[in-house]
């Protein structure tokens, strides 16, 4: 499999974009996808960001594996990072931002307070990598429709202050995402999300992924989907006795796009990518 390339100018534009305004905020809100904690982190983030303090919000977690999402909550608090779990089309997204964010700067308020200055306002940026569920987040912040909503990574463009209650203001900056998976399996979780264009990884091969790591971790889910499977299989054979059973003779694409698809939209459960025990404990 190549390695991806994928940095079109306006990532490097963002990335820009985001050293210039660092001075305006209080702090960064870091976007992840709760079902790939670390792969849809940006490695470049923590160089750009520096010492500012960082608040990481792990959307979608109501797609996610509960146990996982959990652990995963526990190793990032454990390296002293803010962690908030959201589904951000709820309701009570804003609340609880707003107390994460108070409670992470609490510090600096108190010593402000000190000094006789009262900040009611505090400020961020929200970045993270396209299809993070950036835009959704936005616009249950500003309480209305501000961010154009789209399935396809990199709908957002331009930069424009929001405010989301007196306590919070956020910068609205475009999602950033790396310039090389240097780890093909990270290509393979972000394809399989769909994180990142379908035509940047050949959707048989993100297929394949896909139903070995569901049949490793969710067996189950694999048969009640699938009526008969036979887990023994190896999965090529799997892909052929499915797409045939499904009534697509030989058309595997279609068998693909289905697979694919249901994952994406949760249809064979909650499921979480990455794994506490394989990351290599020095992000």
């Amino acid at each position: 499999m190549a390695t991806i390339q994928w940095f079109p100018g306006h990532m490097s534009k963002a990335r820009r974009q985001v050293q210039e305004n660092l001075k305006f905020v209080d702090f960064v809100t870091v976007l992840v996808d709760a079902r790939l904690p670390l792969s849809s982190q940006n490695p470049m983030l923590n160089k750009i960001v520096g010492d500012k303090p960082k608040l990481l919000v792990l959307n979608k977690a109501d797609l996610a594996d509960p146990l996982l999402i959990k652990e995963w909550q526990s190793y990032f608090e454990n390296q002293g990072l803010k962690t908030l779990l959201i589904n951000a089309k709820d309701q009570s997204t804003v609340k609880r931002l707003t107390e994460a964010a108070k409670s992470l700067m609490a510090d600096k308020l108190e010593r402000l307070k000190k000094k006789g200055i009262n900040k009611e306002t505090l400020r961020t940026m929200i970045i993270g990598i396209p299809n993070a569920g950036k835009s959704t987040l936005m616009n249950r912040l500003a309480g209305k429709k501000i961010a154009v909503v789209g399935n396809k990574p990199g709908v957002t463009k331009g930069q424009q202050w929001l405010k989301s209650n007196k306590d919070l203001e956020i910068l609205d900056t475009p999602g950033i995402l790396w310039p090389k998976f240097e780890d093909q399996l990270v290509g393979l979780k972000l394809a399989l999300t769909g994180a990142i264009k379908d035509n940047l990884l050949p959707m048989d091969e993100v297929t394949i992924f896909g139903l070995n790591y569901f049949k490793e971790n969710y067996p189950e889910r694999l048969k009640d989907r699938f009526k008969g499977l036979d887990l023994e299989q190896e999965v090529p054979e799997m892909i052929m006795d499915l797409t045939q059973k499904l009534g697509f003779r030989d058309d595997y694409d279609r068998f693909y796009n289905l697979f694919v698809k249901e994952v994406r939209d949760g249809k064979l459960g909650r499921y979480t990518l990455d794994k506490v025990s394989d990351s290599d404990g020095n992000h």
